[in-house]
């Protein structure tokens, strides 16, 4: 995955730490409202707990990933002013952080469909709606923010469906279909779901523990704290960095060779 599109905390302001709202849960100890500092936010824009973020009750930081916006609208969309030094970008910054974020997972997944081979029906749309992303993320602050996400996440996802089709149309069999499946706590473990839909999908806590994972569509699915220890998602597709940080993992774990194994796996 081009660099671009993987967070690089050195060159962002720490957008995340302060745009960002959270509730006080089990992934945050404390609650914070949009715009406003975390309490362990330093002067330099580095974390204070950064090294004992799970252990401090900040778990939630550790799943999150920006697919690189937080560089982007710091280096780019405010040519390097931050909200410290240059206090009149703050509102503004804070209100574009999200919207780039939503566009950088975008063209995360567009990446990913075009190196698909299945899918290449479809590459020249997918290579369309690529170009046209990447120049929106180009835009200044004030076309950002009024930018219409909902409706072109909508467009781009019908060609991710397409793609999705395509790719899992090469297993053979029934696959399963279970977007937007409750699967809270479900047994699933050594269960055959090569080429099987799971886009949405409430996998919280779930066992799926040596299942087969080969070239099912992940999109979306909440993969909080469910077991993947021996599981086999090496073909899946549209599978996220954050979703595996948010599950639970071991050695025999196989995942695709883009992402990283998360470090609190055993």
């Amino acid at each position: 995955m081009p660099a671009v599109l993987q967070a690089d905390c050195a060159n962002c302001f720490a957008l995340c730490c302060v745009a960002l709202p959270f509730a006080r849960s089990t992934d945050f100890a404390v609650d914070k409202p949009a715009g406003t500092p975390c309490a362990n936010l330093k002067q330099d824009f580095r974390c204070a707990i950064h090294t004992g973020l799970r252990d401090k009750g900040f778990q939630g930081c550790t799943v999150f990933d920006c697919f690189g916006a937080g560089q982007q609208v710091s280096q780019v969309t405010f040519g390097g002013h931050d909200w410290r030094t240059h206090p009149g970008t703050s509102r503004q910054m804070f209100e574009v952080f999200p919207v780039m974020r939503q566009l950088h997972e975008l063209l995360f997944y567009l990446t990913e469909a075009l190196t698909l081979a299945p899918a290449r029906p479809v590459h020249a749309e997918l290579r369309r709606a690529l170009a046209e992303t990447e120049e929106l993320t180009r835009s200044d602050a004030g076309t950002l923010a009024a930018a219409d996400v909902g409706a072109r996440r909508a467009a781009v996802n019908a060609l991710l469906l397409k793609t999705s089709d395509l790719v899992r149309a090469t297993v053979p069999g029934r696959k399963k279909n279970h977007r937007g499946a409750d699967l809270m706590g479900a047994r699933l473990s050594g269960a055959n779901l090569r080429g099987a839909t799971l886009r949405g999908a409430y996998l919280i806590a779930a066992d799926l523990s040596r299942a087969d994972l080969r070239t099912a569509d992940l999109i979306g699915a909440d993969f909080r704290d469910a077991n993947l220890s021996g599981a086999d998602l090496t073909d899946s597709i549209f599978l996220t960095q954050a979703q595996l940080n948010a599950a639970r993992g071991d050695a025999a774990t196989r995942i695709p060779p883009a992402l990283t194994r998360p470090p609190h796996w055993s």
